[in-house]
């Protein structure tokens, strides 16, 4: 009888990993697509494709919501792996990347789950520090989905759950990198795919000679996306109370950027005024 207790313990942990297994792999999928999701709602709001759906508030909300979730889940499946009692994979190592020897598709996890806490709790400075440096840091989002994507289907090779992730993983990942991909295309490119909508009278490829040039922008219209300081931050920038502050006269080697501006805002909210000194 005595012979079968190490037995019946090893049978109680394996048990036990076989649950916590379970547990973590459901919510590393949970984790994964609401991270995707994420992403994709981030890219709608930043280009203001998803105005029309409810207003600015709702929208980031609803980016946030979805942020907190991706996270909950991300970290979920990182604690799972300190509860396994047939593996050593400890506190440390959840962590720290690369501890121990740890393996690359850990690290990968790792680095990109602490990247996006990172970059949640900087939220709280949009308004408190530089809104662009704050931007910039909060782009690094990017990043840290991409090396958690990697990290996922290296685990899913691993795991023997390639063809789960073949059939959802890529029904979730196509869209959203194509949403991404997107995000960065000229206003040019954008226009020509439907994608947005031409300012009355524009043409992809302006011809105007004038050497002076006056900027407004309709504060009834405007939603403070970001987007013209992002394309011309020189001229145009938001300050801490989301107000927004432009150059109302840039200088000629600005002129360019001004009007990637203004036909990349989604709200058609900057006009501009081209004239021959």
């Amino acid at each position: 009888m005595f012979n079968q207790v190490p037995l019946l313990l090893a049978q109680a942990s394996a048990d036990q990993d076989a649950g916590v297994k379970s547990v973590a792999q459901l919510s590393a999928r949970l984790a994964y697509a609401t991270m995707c999701a994420t992403l994709a709602w981030g890219v709608l709001i930043a280009t203001g494709w998803a105005h029309k759906i409810t207003g600015t508030q709702g929208l980031r909300n609803t980016h946030m919501v979805l942020a907190t979730l991706a996270l909950a889940f991300g970290s979920l499946h990182a604690f799972c792996f300190t509860m396994l009692k047939t593996i050593d994979f400890g506190l440390i190592k959840v962590l720290f990347p690369f501890v121990n020897g740890g393996l690359l598709r850990h690290a990968l996890g790792i680095v990109g789950l602490e990247l996006m806490i990172a970059i949640a709790f900087t939220v709280g400075l949009r308004k408190k520090a530089l809104y662009r440096k704050w931007l910039r840091f909060h782009q690094m989002a990017y990043v840290a989905v991409t090396i958690t994507i990697v990290h996922s289907w290296f685990g899913a090779i691993a795991n023997g759950n390639l063809a789960i992730l073949w059939l959802a993983g890529l029904t979730i990942l196509i869209p959203t990198a194509t949403i991404a991909i997107a995000r960065f295309l000229p206003a040019e490119i954008l226009m020509r795919l439907g994608m947005m909508e031409p300012e009355p009278g524009f043409e992809p490829e302006p011809t105007g000679g004038g050497n002076a040039m006056d900027v407004s922008v309709d504060n009834h219209r405007c939603h403070r996306y970001g987007v013209c300081q992002a394309e011309a931050p020189e001229v145009f920038q938001l300050i801490e109370d989301n107000r927004l502050t432009y150059e109302r006269r840039p200088s000629p080697e600005l002129f360019a950027k001004v009007r990637t501006a203004a036909r990349s805002c989604p709200m058609r909210a900057i006009e501009l005024r081209e004239r021959v000194r």
